[in-house]
């Protein structure tokens, strides 16, 4: 009785083990879904590229996340000159998570090159995709390590703010009317004895 409970314990484990699991690629495959499905103007527009463009691209992709890496290098470094504790420890996660990112790009990299070599124009889409992905991930990476030394990078591109006033409305309006002010009345603290 005792080893079937426990081998029903275990298969129970075992089991939720493999849910888990299984939710959790689900998860990560309908992240880069959405990654490559349009959040980014670069990865929306259709891969219309020769497997020799694409290969050439992903040198740019991979350079890109180099480059991040490095920048957060530096931030790491000037943090740990400073002696500041919170933005070592974050920007010292964010460069773990870059190199990680750096690493995987560079596989993918290396995949993409033996697609081109091979002629697979379906797999060298595929690869380049990825790397596309990966390059979000390590801008994705940089604005966080800014945040981590309290600055940001903003938006890159036209920062103007051009006013629109609509036609309809008219010239000589105000804005609603001013609301009259009803006075407060709080009434007096009550004194309280304390109890004998």
């Amino acid at each position: 009785m005792k080893l079937r409970a426990r081998i029903v314990v275990v298969s129970s484990v075992a089991l939720a083990c493999v849910g888990v699991l299984t939710f959790g690629v689900a998860r990560a495959q309908q992240g880069a879904a959405a990654a490559v499905g349009g959040t980014t103007a670069e990865l929306k527009k259709p891969v219309n590229l020769s497997p020799e463009e694409m290969n050439k691209e992903g040198d740019k992709a991979v350079g890109r996340v180099e480059m991040n890496a490095t920048a957060v290098r530096r931030m790491l470094e000037k943090a740990r000159t400073e002696r500041d504790v919170v933005k070592t420890l974050c920007l010292n996660d964010k460069l773990n998570q870059l190199d990680v990112t750096l690493r995987s790009a560079r596989e993918r990299k290396t995949a993409l090159e033996a697609a081109v070599a091979r002629k697979d124009a379906d797999l060298s889409g595929h690869e380049f995709t990825i790397l596309g992905v990966f390059r979000q991930r390590g801008d994705r990476l940089f604005s966080e390590a800014n945040q981590c030394v309290g600055t940001d990078i903003g938006m890159i591109g036209d920062t103007r703010v051009t006013p629109t006033v609509d036609p309809g409305i008219p010239d000589d309006y105000q804005g609603p009317p001013p609301t009259p002010l009803q006075p407060v009345i709080v009434p007096p603290p009550v004194a309280v004895s304390p109890a004998t």
